[in-house]
């Protein structure tokens, strides 16, 4: 099948297609993770100072090397991670460039990658438009424990890498030191190129710590690891994302890269240095603020006979939706929006598996005062 043939089998996700009936209809948007929290000022600061000293032209496709210092160092500090700014980190247009770029650089068309389920749907599509195969390996509410005897099975002989997103978009599972290891080990006996999407690694909630599979065993040799901006500042907008990777493999992506985007905002890059220097109580409040947010919405959802599988990890819950009673998850998703103008985001976007039908996905990324009037929405059900 030809790449214009893969295209256009794609269709407007589910997320944007509910983002547009909530507009229409004047309700609260619990579906899209976009994230209408607050620019940190000093962050946006920086980018207005570097905007107003017009630095505008191209950077290097690898992004600015203050960046990446800073990249560096904020990862030798959280993490005891060595990496080369030089040679090991690529500054990307956003999260989702970082993947696309990857998948381009490192992986050839009929290549089979392995996603768990519930996945992120722009790691689904990516796949499929690159013409690459995806291979679903199921995690299941409430545990969302991996299944690693369908995992055995799903490794062929055209198996060629493995996506983990932790914390998850859309379950909230947090990878544990134990199920990183096995993975490190799985990867490494398979020859498997390991790709993390860690773009919520702040927003973590029950005293859990983020780890990185880059960090365990010997997985750095053969993990691409990626994460941003956009959550950790509310800038989902910018554009603004990171990866880091063995110097051949960040070689290759950064021509990619620099192929699909050219690279990453230039004002923005320099933003971003500011944010990386804020204090570490900037960084440590984010998780507490969003497990209040969390506490909220979950408690609503609850309340309305919503069952909520609390997350431990991200801005998003994922519940039953079963008890309004409607044919499928689509369909229980546009009842919400009907009834009280609340949108949602049907499970069957993140699984392939037919409990997707039984799920809807809710963001609690917003401020106060608008979470909770949707949670009083979300009640009078």
């Amino acid at each position: 099948m030809r790449i214009g043939q893969r295209l256009s089998s794609l269709v407007i996700s589910d997320i944007r297609a509910m983002s547009r009936a909530c507009e229409a209809v004047g309700g609260i948007n619990l579906g899209q993770g976009v994230c209408d929290l607050p620019t940190p000022p000093p962050v946006a600061r920086a980018a207005n100072a570097a905007i107003d000293a017009s630095v505008a032209i191209y950077t290097a496709p690898e992004g600015i090397l203050p960046l990446r210092q800073a990249i560096a160092g904020d990862l030798q500090k959280r993490y005891g991670r060595e990496v080369d700014p030089a040679s090991e980190v690529v500054v990307t247009s956003g999260a989702t460039g970082a993947f696309a770029a990857a998948c381009l650089a490192l992986l050839d068309p009929g290549d089979e990658v392995i996603l768990f389920e519930p996945y992120y749907g722009y790691h689904l599509n990516t796949i499929l438009a690159l013409g690459l195969v995806p291979v679903l390996v199921p995690t299941r509410p409430p545990s969302w424990e991996i299944d690693r005897e369908a995992f055995a099975r799903a490794i062929g002989p055209r198996t060629r890498a493995v996506v983990v997103c932790t914390p998850s978009n859309p379950s909230g599972k947090v990878w544990t030191e134990e199920e990183l290891d096995w993975l490190a080990d799985a990867a490494e006996a398979h020859d498997l190129v390991a790709i993390t999407d860690e773009i919520y690694e702040h927003i973590v909630f029950d005293g859990q710590k983020h780890v990185p599979l880059a960090t365990r065993k010997n997985a750095a040799a053969r993990t691409v690891s990626i994460s941003g901006f956009s959550k950790t500042f509310a800038v989902t907008g910018w554009r603004c994302g990171y990866l880091t990777a063995p110097p051949e493999a960040a070689r290759r992506i950064t021509v990619a890269h620099d192929l699909l985007y050219v690279c990453a905002p230039t004002p923005l890059q320099h933003a971003m240095v500011a944010g990386l220097g804020m204090p570490d109580e900037y960084f440590a409040s984010i998780g507490q603020g969003y497990q209040r947010k969390r506490d909220i919405l979950c408690s609503a959802l609850a309340d309305a006979g919503l069952t909520p599988y609390v997350p431990r990890g991200a801005y998003y819950v994922l519940a039953d939706i079963r008890r309004l009673g409607a044919p499928n998850a689509k369909a229980a998703a546009m009842l919400l929006l009907e009834r009280v103008r609340i949108a949602s985001v049907p499970g069957t976007s993140f699984y392939g598996d037919p409990v997707g039908e039984t799920l809807s996905r809710f963001c609690f990324a917003k401020e106060d005062a608008v979470l909770e009037e949707a949670a009083r929405r979300i009640r009078s059900l």
